[in-house]
């Protein structure tokens, strides 16, 4: 499958069209942003990781009954996915208070929550993805109930599934960042789950084995990445 036109550049990836009006092809770059884009860098085969990554995660999630935009690996940054038309609000899902939360409830980051906590966020970088709730969601239109009722199952389920997963493997789930789409009617997990949408601390040591070191500047960026894609494909 060829790439043709790009159609979208963003701030962790490059997504093409292709001769199936239903398939994209995504292409995930080394380039690293936090705090809305203030913050930029390079991340060395962060596109790699996060390619391999995500896709084991996705297939991992398929088996679970769980429907996602993957399609097929093409190599080692490219991967073909099904062209949804992405929900503008983007999912946190959190077990154990850190980042911005820690900060706003007034938590000691690291303290385990009593339950799950899902919050929402309008997609929109112009706005820095403000945060928002059903209400918002209703009244701007950005998604239906049902369509709502179904991600936040999902997302809740997705919880369960990687937290026990990643617990295998010596990995604690603190918090991460779903996106879902819109593909035939069906909503989908789209976007990606990796060490930049996650995360990620080393259930022992709770080092923090994710884009928080780059945030942070904790440096061991490059290897905490390489870590993850070990435990995770055994490499």
């Amino acid at each position: 499958m060829k790439k043709l036109n790009q159609v979208y550049e963003g701030k962790a990836k490059k997504v093409f069209e292709t001769e199936n009006q239903d398939l994209y092809i995504v292409d995930y770059k080394d380039d690293a942003t936090a705090f809305n884009g203030v913050k930029r860098g390079t991340i060395v085969g962060k596109g790699v990781v996060n390619n391999y990554v995500s896709n084991h995660l996705f297939k991992l999630l398929e088996a679970k009954e769980i429907p996602t935009h993957f399609v097929e690996q093409i190599s080692d940054r490219e991967t073909i996915v099904k062209r949804v038309e992405i929900v503008p609000v983007e999912v946190i899902v959190r077990n154990i208070a850190a980042g911005s939360l820690a900060k706003r409830i007034g938590y000691p980051e690291g303290t385990k929550l009593k339950s799950t906590v899902l919050e929402y966020c309008y997609k929109n970088d112009e706005l820095g993805d403000p945060m928002i709730n059903d209400y918002h969601i209703r009244a701007m239109g950005l998604a239906t109930d049902a369509e709502m009722k179904t991600i936040a199952e999902y997302s809740l389920k997705i919880n369960d599934i990687l937290t026990a997963y990643l617990a295998g493997l010596g990995i604690e789930l603190i918090d991460f960042k779903l996106e879902f789409g819109r593909f035939k009617g069906e909503i989908i997990l789209a976007d990606e789950i990796s060490p930049d949408t996650c995360r990620f601390w080393d259930s022992k040591t709770k080092e923090k084995l994710d884009k928080d070191r780059f945030r942070r500047d904790l440096g061991a960026v490059e290897e905490a990445y390489q870590e993850i894609l070990r435990r995770l494909m055994g490499v």
